[in-house]
């Protein structure tokens, strides 16, 4: 008993289980031994009862079956599943194949990932040996974590390892890495989340040598303390917290960079990039507000693989994007989200731009009915399957309804539209274009805030989704924004409801304002035993990301 180790999960303290069952999961030398508090006082009458139930019916099950449903479990789930019985504790304990995955970040406990905190340093060394071992793939480490002991263990003890997050954001001091000489050296995706008070030269030093076989990488800046609060970049004193240049010359075969919100990032780094990735693919730069695009020739001219730029909410200017021959260039997943790119200078890109596939534009005042018209007389949105045109103040509603309903070529291939943002739209307006959407899996409409925005008139959604139930058959995210002042529903509304649930069974995620619809709407749903669907826009934002083709390389967090 004295050898027991436990690997404990919770934030202040232990996390139990409504039967005060501590969360604590034995290794592999402890016999098979579970901690119960309260099984010991079952009456015989107590034990009759449990075998006539169905629960006790599942010990007739194979392991095989028991192992796939633990499969789909996390890992604070696992956790608590080896306290229901000997058996479940030894298939989980045994069995290092369900360890594919582990998130050790206190923040994601709130989450649906299931965050294991670990309290025993010793403890999870252990069971980084005799449990994970080379059956795990990814792992997330908090600053506490990120110690020479373990990231020695990951590299001997995991040698398949291909996704690693080193959280530093709420870092105020490093461990001292002198004595680090190990590091996994097989990794596919390394994701860096930086301090603004930590430099990480001393520790980027020791683990450059191991980064040649990275294919996709994270730097994740302090976006909430970043120059988007300024108005100029020297109003704000910013540190180059982790060296890009070097990386990039022991990475030489980066196909996707993601740069988010780090406020250091300007051109000369993106010049560093250029010269050493020819491999790059895909470049985010989103929110990084130092770029200003005066690199991008060079970018462009260097790295003649990439198709995908993510822009959003970057400086930059028409003049060095003109300066780019894009005509050349294999582009073809285009975000210039919150850009402040004239509509010269966008006619101008456009027309020099191949063909889109993915297109994301809101927030762009630039983006005028001349513009799309460019877009549409020219074919280049002819293949486009995700297109955003959310908030553009400046391209008329019509000209967004003569694109979706005269062409038919681009509205019959679209599978991710977002169109919101504009007072004057009409339930009309959807009802003649959802005809067109045979193919579309995401849909967002409507306006937040429409009794600010001074909506023209109340929008009946009974008819929207009778649409939606007809026309779209692989509809799988639907959000409707406008607020309850502004939708007009009618006593029948729950059959229209019955429609869209019954018709679009890949219908994973229905987003509403908060309000008497979004309630009727979620009992709809979960009398049909279809809980967690129906959700209000203050929890949760539907965005079509999800169309890139580097969606999944671009996920991090």
């Amino acid at each position: 008993m004295e050898s027991k180790r436990t690997l404990l999960t919770g934030g202040q303290g232990t996390i139990r289980r409504p039967s005060h069952i501590n969360n604590t999961i034995s290794s592999e030398d402890d016999d098979q031994f579970v901690e119960t508090d309260e099984f010991d006082d079952l009456t015989e009458s107590n034990v009759e009862r449990r075998r006539s139930s169905r629960v006790f019916s599942l010990r007739f099950l194979p392991d095989k079956i028991f192992l796939l449903i633990f499969s789909y479990l996390t890992p604070l789930d696992l956790i608590h599943c080896t306290h229901v019985c000997q058996r479940w504790h030894h298939l989980i304990s045994r069995h290092s194949s369900l360890w594919r995955r582990l998130f050790l970040r206190p923040d994601c406990s709130n989450g649906q990932i299931g965050a294991v905190h670990v309290r025993r340093l010793d403890v999870f060394l252990h069971a980084l040996a005799t449990r994970f071992s080379s059956s795990l793939i990814y792992i997330d480490l908090p600053i506490e974590l990120i110690t020479v002991e373990v990231l020695r263990e990951l590299a001997i003890r995991c040698p398949n390892l291909e996704y690693l997050t080193l959280d530093f954001s709420s870092a105020m001091q490093l461990h001292d890495f002198s004595e680090l000489n190990e590091f996994p050296c097989n990794l596919k995706r390394l994701c860096i989340c930086l301090s603004d008070v930590i430099f990480l030269e001393g520790f980027m030093r020791r683990i450059y040598a191991f980064l040649s076989s990275l294919h996709t990488l994270h730097i994740i800046g302090t976006l909430e303390k970043s120059s988007l609060t300024s108005t100029s970049p020297e109003e704000t004193d910013e540190y180059e917290t982790i060296n890009i240049n070097r990386i990039k010359a022991h990475a030489p075969n980066l196909h996707t960079i993601n740069l988010y919100g780090v406020s250091f990032i300007d051109d000369s780094h993106i010049e560093a990039i250029a010269s050493g990735c020819i491999h790059l693919q895909c470049l985010a730069l989103n929110f990084c507000t130092r770029v200003k695009g005066t690199s991008f020739k060079n970018l462009m001219n260097r790295c003649q693989k990439v198709t995908c730029l993510l822009l959003q909410n970057t400086g930059i200017q028409d003049e060095p994007m003109l300066a780019v021959n894009w005509s050349t260039t294999q582009l073809s997943e285009l975000d210039i989200s919150s850009t402040d790119l004239s509509e010269r200078a966008l006619v101008d890109f456009f027309s020099m731009v191949p063909k889109l596939t993915y297109l994301a534009v809101p927030f762009c005042d630039g983006f005028t009915d001349a513009v799309l018209n460019l877009l549409l007389d020219r074919g280049k949105l002819n293949g486009c399957r995700a297109l955003d045109l959310s908030h553009t103040v400046n391209l008329n509603v019509d000209a967004v309804h003569r694109l979706l309903t005269s062409f038919t070529n681009i509205s019959y291939r679209l599978e991710a539209l977002s169109y919101t943002g504009h007072a004057a739209i009409t339930e009309r307006f959807w009802i003649d274009s959802i005809r067109y959407l045979h193919r579309i899996k995401i849909l967002i409409m409507g306006t937040a805030h429409s009794w600010f925005k001074q909506a023209t008139r109340r929008i009946h959604i009974d008819q929207i989704l009778e649409a939606c139930a007809v026309h779209c058959p692989y509809l799988k995210r639907l959000e409707i924004q406008w607020d309850p002042e502004t939708l007009r529903f009618s006593e029948n509304s729950s059959k229209f409801i019955d429609h869209v649930r019954v018709r679009c069974t890949n219908l994973s995620s229905f987003v509403l304002s908060d309000g008497p619809y979004y309630e009727g709407a979620k009992a709809n749903f979960e009398r049909a035993e279809r809980h967690g669907i129906v959700r209000t826009t203050t929890m949760y934002q539907t965005s079509i990301v999800s169309n890139l083709s580097f969606y999944n390389e671009m996920k991090f967090n």
